[in-house]
């Protein structure tokens, strides 16, 4: 989308997006009128989500409109789930989980596919390692806020309690 004003050359070497390439862009008023619409109120997972939650909030205020929805932050998550990882940038837990990528990151598409990717491999991983079938997303923004050393017990705890109502674990 055209922001209205030129970018400037770190965001070009940053993301490869070019002035050029934004010169015939939709306006960024109209973009984000149409990504309200397609997102309605529905929650959202975002790989370092506070970023870009105030990035979203300020262009919604921009084109009046409103977000109601929660936001997840797949990197909080992977930072529960995956303590061993040697840091946990969005490339760097692509290939911790080994799932297949060929794109560019810090393309927009191309990272929300990834987190997508990455979330549903954390979401394996809980079940595979915890039995839990069913992951609520309160769940995981829980999950996000647990102290790293208390993981282990925290889905073991949740474990115990899908036991208890009788929850089918696969």
């Amino acid at each position: 989308m055209n922001p209205g004003r030129r970018i400037d050359s770190f965001i070009e070497n940053y993301t490869g997006i070019t002035n050029d390439m934004l010169k015939n862009a939709r306006p960024c008023k109209e973009v984000m009128s149409q990504f309200a619409e397609f997102i309605g109120n529905y929650n959202l997972v975002a790989h370092n989500a506070s970023f870009d939650k105030r990035f979203l909030d300020a262009e919604l205020k921009r084109a009046s409109k409103q977000y109601t929805g929660k936001f997840a932050c797949s990197m909080l998550l992977s930072r529960r789930l995956y303590q061993d990882a040697t840091d946990h940038k969005l490339a760097t837990l692509v290939r911790y989980a080994k799932i297949p990528s060929d794109g560019s990151f810090h393309r927009a598409l191309y990272d929300s596919e990834m987190t997508a990717k990455l979330w549903l491999a954390m979401l394996a991983h809980i079940n595979s390692h915890y039995g839990l079938s069913s992951i609520p997303f309160t769940l995981t923004k829980k999950l996000s806020k647990t102290p790293k050393h208390k993981v282990t017990d925290f889905l073991k705890r949740q474990t115990n309690k899908c036991l208890s109502i009788g929850e089918k674990l696969i």
